[in-house]
Protein backbone atom coordinates (compact mmCIF):
# COMPACT_ATOMS: atom_id res chain seq x y z
CA UNK A 1 0.00 0.00 0.00
CA UNK A 2 1.64 3.61 -0.43
CA UNK A 3 2.09 5.94 1.78
CA UNK A 4 -0.23 9.15 1.61
CA UNK A 5 1.86 12.51 0.94
CA UNK A 6 1.37 15.51 1.82
CA UNK A 7 2.55 19.41 1.40
CA UNK A 8 4.31 21.72 3.55
CA UNK A 9 1.70 23.85 3.16
CA UNK A 10 -0.88 21.05 3.85
CA UNK A 11 0.73 20.53 7.14
CA UNK A 12 1.64 24.05 8.09
CA UNK A 13 -2.25 24.74 8.21
CA UNK A 14 -3.32 21.49 9.78
CA UNK A 15 -0.68 21.56 12.59
CA UNK A 16 0.54 25.11 12.79
CA UNK A 17 3.83 25.39 11.70
CA UNK A 18 5.98 28.13 10.04
CA UNK A 19 7.15 27.31 6.85
CA UNK A 20 10.80 28.60 6.26
CA UNK A 21 11.54 28.01 2.61
CA UNK A 22 9.79 26.07 -0.15
CA UNK A 23 6.02 25.21 0.92
CA UNK A 24 5.07 23.46 -2.41
CA UNK A 25 7.35 20.53 -1.15
CA UNK A 26 5.53 17.25 -0.80
CA UNK A 27 6.75 14.30 1.85
CA UNK A 28 5.70 10.70 2.17
CA UNK A 29 6.84 10.06 5.77
CA UNK A 30 8.97 10.67 8.56
CA UNK A 31 12.44 9.89 9.59
CA UNK A 32 15.40 10.57 11.82
CA UNK A 33 17.65 12.87 10.70
CA UNK A 34 20.27 10.45 9.69
CA UNK A 35 18.32 8.24 7.76
CA UNK A 36 15.63 10.97 5.88
CA UNK A 37 15.42 11.02 2.19
CA UNK A 38 14.02 13.34 -0.05
CA UNK A 39 10.74 12.46 0.42
CA UNK A 40 10.96 12.65 4.06
CA UNK A 41 10.21 14.63 7.10
CA UNK A 42 12.88 14.71 10.41
CA UNK A 43 12.16 16.91 13.45
CA UNK A 44 14.88 17.86 15.86
CA UNK A 45 13.74 17.72 19.48
CA UNK A 46 16.89 16.65 21.33
CA UNK A 47 19.90 18.61 21.14
CA UNK A 48 21.81 15.30 21.56
CA UNK A 49 21.38 14.81 17.86
CA UNK A 50 21.76 18.72 16.49
CA UNK A 51 24.77 17.76 15.11
CA UNK A 52 23.26 15.51 12.35
CA UNK A 53 21.34 18.72 11.22
CA UNK A 54 24.01 19.56 8.64
CA UNK A 55 24.56 16.27 6.72
CA UNK A 56 20.57 15.47 6.78
CA UNK A 57 19.22 14.62 3.60
CA UNK A 58 15.20 15.20 4.68
CA UNK A 59 12.86 17.51 2.39
CA UNK A 60 12.06 19.20 5.98
CA UNK A 61 12.94 19.56 9.66
CA UNK A 62 10.41 20.73 12.16
CA UNK A 63 12.60 23.32 14.75
CA UNK A 64 12.44 24.91 17.36
CA UNK A 65 12.22 28.86 16.85
CA UNK A 66 15.53 29.03 18.98
CA UNK A 67 17.20 26.65 17.16
CA UNK A 68 15.96 28.05 13.58
CA UNK A 69 17.63 31.37 14.82
CA UNK A 70 20.41 29.61 15.71
CA UNK A 71 20.80 27.87 12.37
CA UNK A 72 19.59 30.69 10.00
CA UNK A 73 22.58 32.01 8.79
CA UNK A 74 24.02 28.73 7.64
CA UNK A 75 23.08 27.01 4.57
CA UNK A 76 20.73 24.08 4.45
CA UNK A 77 19.72 21.77 1.98
CA UNK A 78 15.99 21.44 3.82
CA UNK A 79 12.98 23.53 4.54
CA UNK A 80 12.41 24.29 8.28
CA UNK A 81 8.94 23.79 10.12
CA UNK A 82 9.07 25.93 13.09
CA UNK A 83 7.01 24.92 16.03
CA UNK A 84 7.13 25.73 19.76
CA UNK A 85 7.06 21.98 20.55
CA UNK A 86 8.87 20.10 17.48
CA UNK A 87 8.47 16.92 19.70
CA UNK A 88 4.93 17.48 19.93
CA UNK A 89 4.77 18.72 16.35
CA UNK A 90 6.15 14.44 15.25
CA UNK A 91 3.44 13.04 17.70
CA UNK A 92 0.86 14.47 15.66
CA UNK A 93 2.23 13.98 12.84
CA UNK A 94 3.07 10.34 13.02
CA UNK A 95 -0.60 9.76 13.12
CA UNK A 96 -0.97 10.74 9.31
CA UNK A 97 1.12 7.53 8.44
CA UNK A 98 0.64 4.57 11.19
CA UNK A 99 -0.69 1.32 9.83
CA UNK A 100 -4.36 0.89 10.45
CA UNK A 101 -5.45 -2.20 11.92
CA UNK A 102 -7.20 -4.40 8.59
CA UNK A 103 -9.21 -7.28 9.65
CA UNK A 104 -10.84 -9.56 7.31
CA UNK A 105 -14.34 -10.17 8.23
CA UNK A 106 -15.85 -12.42 4.36
CA UNK A 107 -17.84 -9.11 4.10
CA UNK A 108 -19.47 -8.82 7.72
CA UNK A 109 -18.25 -7.05 10.64
CA UNK A 110 -18.48 -10.14 12.57
CA UNK A 111 -15.78 -12.95 11.12
CA UNK A 112 -17.43 -16.25 10.67
CA UNK A 113 -14.97 -18.11 12.83
CA UNK A 114 -16.04 -15.63 16.16
CA UNK A 115 -18.19 -16.91 18.51
CA UNK A 116 -20.74 -13.88 19.99
CA UNK A 117 -23.31 -15.08 22.52
CA UNK A 118 -26.73 -14.40 21.72
CA UNK A 119 -27.47 -11.94 24.70
CA UNK A 120 -24.44 -9.74 23.65
CA UNK A 121 -24.94 -6.07 22.54
CA UNK A 122 -22.40 -5.35 19.17
CA UNK A 123 -22.79 -2.00 17.41
CA UNK A 124 -23.36 -2.53 13.36
CA UNK A 125 -20.19 -1.18 13.07
CA UNK A 126 -17.93 -2.90 15.84
CA UNK A 127 -15.32 -5.54 14.21
CA UNK A 128 -15.39 -8.93 15.88
CA UNK A 129 -12.20 -10.82 13.70
CA UNK A 130 -11.51 -13.82 13.64
CA UNK A 131 -11.37 -16.51 16.79
CA UNK A 132 -12.85 -13.87 18.99
CA UNK A 133 -15.13 -14.88 21.50
CA UNK A 134 -17.52 -12.64 22.88
CA UNK A 135 -19.46 -14.14 25.91
CA UNK A 136 -22.86 -13.17 27.84
CA UNK A 137 -24.44 -9.76 28.75
CA UNK A 138 -20.77 -8.19 26.95
CA UNK A 139 -21.51 -4.71 25.25
CA UNK A 140 -19.49 -3.25 22.35
CA UNK A 141 -19.55 0.41 21.32
CA UNK A 142 -19.45 1.88 17.92
CA UNK A 143 -16.68 1.79 15.92
CA UNK A 144 -14.48 -0.74 18.43
CA UNK A 145 -11.96 -3.63 17.32
CA UNK A 146 -11.57 -6.94 18.68
CA UNK A 147 -8.92 -8.38 17.26
CA UNK A 148 -8.16 -11.99 16.35
CA UNK A 149 -8.70 -14.25 19.36
CA UNK A 150 -9.49 -11.78 21.80
CA UNK A 151 -11.64 -13.47 24.50
CA UNK A 152 -14.13 -10.59 26.19
CA UNK A 153 -15.67 -11.88 29.37
CA UNK A 154 -19.23 -12.42 30.32
CA UNK A 155 -20.57 -8.72 31.45
CA UNK A 156 -17.65 -6.70 30.13
CA UNK A 157 -18.32 -3.21 28.64
CA UNK A 158 -16.11 -1.83 25.60
CA UNK A 159 -16.44 1.43 24.68
CA UNK A 160 -16.58 3.43 21.74
CA UNK A 161 -13.81 3.57 19.13
CA UNK A 162 -11.01 0.96 21.07
CA UNK A 163 -8.74 -1.41 20.05
CA UNK A 164 -7.88 -4.29 20.89
CA UNK A 165 -4.93 -6.10 19.42
CA UNK A 166 -5.08 -9.99 18.82
CA UNK A 167 -5.03 -12.25 21.64
CA UNK A 168 -5.95 -9.62 24.65
CA UNK A 169 -8.12 -11.41 27.92
CA UNK A 170 -10.98 -9.39 29.28
CA UNK A 171 -12.43 -11.49 32.67
CA UNK A 172 -15.93 -11.13 33.49
CA UNK A 173 -17.09 -7.54 34.63
CA UNK A 174 -14.62 -5.79 32.87
CA UNK A 175 -15.29 -1.94 31.96
CA UNK A 176 -13.25 -0.75 29.30
CA UNK A 177 -13.87 2.95 28.11
CA UNK A 178 -13.91 4.62 24.70
CA UNK A 179 -10.92 5.21 22.59
CA UNK A 180 -8.72 2.71 24.35
CA UNK A 181 -5.69 1.10 22.87
CA UNK A 182 -5.08 -2.83 24.06
CA UNK A 183 -1.90 -4.61 23.09
CA UNK A 184 -1.55 -8.21 22.70
CA UNK A 185 -1.02 -10.90 25.66
CA UNK A 186 -2.59 -7.83 27.83
CA UNK A 187 -4.92 -9.56 30.98
CA UNK A 188 -7.29 -7.17 32.34
CA UNK A 189 -8.90 -8.92 35.81
CA UNK A 190 -7.24 -12.00 36.74
CA UNK A 191 -7.45 -12.46 40.19
CA UNK A 192 -5.44 -10.05 42.78
CA UNK A 193 -3.05 -11.66 45.04
CA UNK A 194 -4.70 -12.48 48.10
CA UNK A 195 -4.25 -15.74 50.51
CA UNK A 196 -5.40 -15.45 54.52
CA UNK A 197 -3.02 -17.73 55.69
CA UNK A 198 -4.30 -20.66 57.71
CA UNK A 199 -2.33 -23.39 59.91
CA UNK A 200 0.37 -23.45 57.35
CA UNK A 201 -1.60 -23.23 54.51
CA UNK A 202 -3.16 -20.25 52.33
CA UNK A 203 -6.99 -19.53 52.10
CA UNK A 204 -7.78 -18.18 48.84
CA UNK A 205 -10.00 -14.78 48.88
CA UNK A 206 -12.21 -14.37 46.29
CA UNK A 207 -11.41 -11.39 43.95
CA UNK A 208 -15.25 -10.02 44.22
CA UNK A 209 -14.66 -6.72 42.36
CA UNK A 210 -14.01 -5.58 38.57
CA UNK A 211 -11.74 -3.58 36.56
CA UNK A 212 -12.43 0.07 35.57
CA UNK A 213 -10.31 1.44 32.77
CA UNK A 214 -11.50 4.80 31.49
CA UNK A 215 -11.15 6.92 27.97
CA UNK A 216 -8.44 7.48 26.01
CA UNK A 217 -6.28 4.68 28.38
CA UNK A 218 -3.62 2.70 26.58
CA UNK A 219 -1.89 -0.76 27.67
CA UNK A 220 0.85 -2.31 26.49
CA UNK A 221 1.53 -5.93 25.75
CA UNK A 222 1.42 -8.55 28.51
CA UNK A 223 0.59 -5.90 30.94
CA UNK A 224 -1.38 -7.28 33.70
CA UNK A 225 -4.55 -5.67 35.85
CA UNK A 226 -6.01 -7.69 38.85
CA UNK A 227 -9.33 -7.05 39.29
CA UNK A 228 -10.31 -6.00 43.06
CA UNK A 229 -10.94 -8.12 45.78
CA UNK A 230 -14.26 -6.17 46.92
CA UNK A 231 -14.14 -2.67 45.37
CA UNK A 232 -12.74 -2.28 41.12
CA UNK A 233 -8.98 -1.69 40.29
CA UNK A 234 -9.49 1.86 38.66
CA UNK A 235 -7.05 3.06 35.25
CA UNK A 236 -8.11 6.52 35.13
CA UNK A 237 -8.47 8.63 31.88
CA UNK A 238 -5.75 9.12 29.86
CA UNK A 239 -3.06 6.31 31.37
CA UNK A 240 -0.41 5.04 29.43
CA UNK A 241 1.08 2.09 30.71
CA UNK A 242 3.75 0.32 28.36
CA UNK A 243 4.61 -3.76 28.55
CA UNK A 244 4.96 -6.12 30.87
CA UNK A 245 3.21 -4.28 33.75
CA UNK A 246 2.16 -5.26 36.86
CA UNK A 247 -0.81 -3.83 38.43
CA UNK A 248 -2.15 -5.54 41.86
CA UNK A 249 -5.83 -5.10 42.79
CA UNK A 250 -7.35 -2.33 43.83
CA UNK A 251 -5.07 -0.19 42.45
CA UNK A 252 -5.89 3.50 41.35
CA UNK A 253 -3.75 4.95 38.61
CA UNK A 254 -4.28 8.54 38.22
CA UNK A 255 -5.33 10.49 35.25
CA UNK A 256 -2.35 10.81 32.36
CA UNK A 257 -0.12 8.79 34.47
CA UNK A 258 2.84 7.54 32.04
CA UNK A 259 4.76 4.05 33.61
CA UNK A 260 7.23 2.36 31.86
CA UNK A 261 7.62 -1.01 31.22
CA UNK A 262 8.48 -3.98 33.88
CA UNK A 263 7.29 -1.55 36.56
CA UNK A 264 4.93 -3.46 39.53
CA UNK A 265 2.62 -1.92 42.01
CA UNK A 266 1.26 -4.14 44.66
CA UNK A 267 -2.30 -3.76 45.91
CA UNK A 268 -4.50 -1.03 47.25
CA UNK A 269 -1.94 1.39 46.13
CA UNK A 270 -3.33 4.80 44.55
CA UNK A 271 -1.08 6.69 42.09
CA UNK A 272 -1.76 10.49 41.79
CA UNK A 273 -2.94 12.11 38.52
CA UNK A 274 0.04 13.44 36.02
CA UNK A 275 2.65 11.07 37.04
CA UNK A 276 5.67 9.54 35.38
CA UNK A 277 6.73 6.38 36.94
CA UNK A 278 10.33 4.87 35.21
CA UNK A 279 11.08 1.28 33.90
CA UNK A 280 11.10 -1.44 36.46
CA UNK A 281 10.07 0.37 39.51
CA UNK A 282 8.31 -1.01 42.27
CA UNK A 283 5.67 0.05 44.55
CA UNK A 284 4.52 -1.45 47.72
CA UNK A 285 1.09 -1.82 48.71
CA UNK A 286 -1.42 0.42 50.62
CA UNK A 287 0.66 3.80 49.38
CA UNK A 288 -0.69 7.14 48.56
CA UNK A 289 1.59 8.75 45.80
CA UNK A 290 0.01 12.69 45.52
CA UNK A 291 -0.42 14.48 41.61
CA UNK A 292 3.01 14.98 39.58
CA UNK A 293 5.11 13.06 40.85
CA UNK A 294 8.32 11.92 38.63
CA UNK A 295 9.87 8.42 40.04
CA UNK A 296 13.08 8.07 38.16
CA UNK A 297 13.95 4.12 36.81
CA UNK A 298 14.67 1.40 38.83
CA UNK A 299 13.17 3.51 41.72
CA UNK A 300 11.30 1.15 44.93
CA UNK A 301 8.93 3.02 46.54
CA UNK A 302 8.08 1.90 50.59
CA UNK A 303 6.59 5.27 51.69
CA UNK A 304 3.52 7.65 51.04
CA UNK A 305 5.18 10.41 48.45
CA UNK A 306 3.43 13.00 50.08
CA UNK A 307 4.83 16.05 47.63
CA UNK A 308 5.38 16.82 44.60
CA UNK A 309 8.73 16.32 43.09
CA UNK A 310 11.52 13.59 41.50
CA UNK A 311 12.47 10.08 43.83
CA UNK A 312 15.26 8.35 42.95
CA UNK A 313 16.70 5.10 44.76
CA UNK A 314 19.21 2.67 43.86
CA UNK A 315 22.88 3.44 42.26
CA UNK A 316 23.78 4.39 38.79
CA UNK A 317 26.30 2.37 37.07
CA UNK A 318 29.63 2.32 37.11
CA UNK A 319 32.66 0.07 36.32
CA UNK A 320 32.29 -3.76 38.27
CA UNK A 321 35.73 -2.51 40.16
CA UNK A 322 34.30 0.71 41.55
CA UNK A 323 31.03 -0.89 42.06
CA UNK A 324 32.77 -3.70 44.61
CA UNK A 325 34.56 -0.74 46.54
CA UNK A 326 31.53 1.15 47.16
CA UNK A 327 29.53 -2.04 48.32
CA UNK A 328 31.87 -2.62 50.57
CA UNK A 329 32.00 0.30 51.83
CA UNK A 330 28.33 0.65 52.65
CA UNK A 331 28.59 -2.35 54.28
CA UNK A 332 30.88 -0.55 56.97
CA UNK A 333 28.90 2.10 56.86
CA UNK A 334 27.19 0.97 60.42
CA UNK A 335 30.65 0.51 62.14
CA UNK A 336 31.63 3.56 60.60
CA UNK A 337 29.08 5.26 62.50
CA UNK A 338 28.90 3.47 65.74
CA UNK A 339 32.38 4.58 65.94
CA UNK A 340 31.98 7.98 65.26
CA UNK A 341 29.42 8.21 67.62
CA UNK A 342 32.07 6.90 70.26
CA UNK A 343 34.68 9.47 69.05
CA UNK A 344 32.00 12.44 69.17
CA UNK A 345 31.24 11.51 73.06
CA UNK A 346 34.74 11.50 73.68
CA UNK A 347 35.32 14.95 72.29
CA UNK A 348 32.22 16.23 74.32
CA UNK A 349 34.14 14.92 77.53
Amino acid sequence: MSKQTFSLKELASRFDFEIKGDSAIEVSGLATLQSADGSQLSFLANPAYEKYLEGTHAAAVILSPSVYEKISSQEQQYTVLVHSNPYLAYAKLSRLWEAKVSEIVNGDNVHGTATVHESAVVSDSAIISAGAIIQSGVKIGDNSVIGANCVIGEDSIIGNNTLLHANVTLYHGITLGSDCIIHSGAVLGSDGFGFAPSEGAWEKIAQLGGVIVEDDVEIGANTAIDRGALDNTVIEQGVKLDNQIQIAHNVRVGKNTAMAACCAVAGSTTIGQNCVIGGASGIAGHLTIVDNVHITAMTMVIKNLTTPGVYSSGTGVQPNDKWRKSIARLRQLDKMAKRLSALEKIAKN
